[in-house]
């Protein structure tokens, strides 16, 4: 039997606020290919695209992933809408590569950090929607 998910309750507040946490993370990121710098850049675009996906799920669901398995997020996302698909959709590509950016020894390539980088902005981008219309 799949364990349940644990989640948090999330506010308009703080909805806006994992939006504008996702639209820095990418920001560095960016900022962070510009300086060669791919495995920061490839960790920050999946801090981007985690954000984006807390925002989503707390403007169309009222709540937020709270376990250590990201992935449960996928579930919550897969719930919350055409919103909550866009999102999946992008985080599904950036997460195998958070244990691989953040802990492996080897290298990420450019094309890699680009590729992260173009997903956590496109999650970002219905972040940023949802948060607008969060009261």
């Amino acid at each position: 039997m799949p364990k349940p998910i644990r989640t948090k309750p999330v506010s308009g507040a703080q909805v806006r606020a994992c939006a504008g946490r996702a639209e820095e993370y990418a920001d560095a990121a960016a900022s962070e290919i510009g300086a060669g710098r791919y495995i920061a850049a490839t960790s920050l675009a999946i801090h981007a695209g985690i954000n984006a996906a807390d925002a989503v799920c707390g403007a169309r669901l009222g709540e937020r992933a709270a376990g250590e398995d990201h992935d449960h997020v996928l579930t919550l996302l897969r719930q919350a809408g055409p919103d909550g698909t866009k999102v999946e959709k992008d985080l599904r590509r950036l997460l195998p590569l958070k244990t691989r950016a953040e802990y492996e020894p080897d290298d990420i390539a450019p094309g890699v950090a680009t590729k992260a980088l173009e997903r956590a902005q496109r999650c970002v981008a219905v972040a940023r929607t949802v948060a607008a219309g969060s009261a």
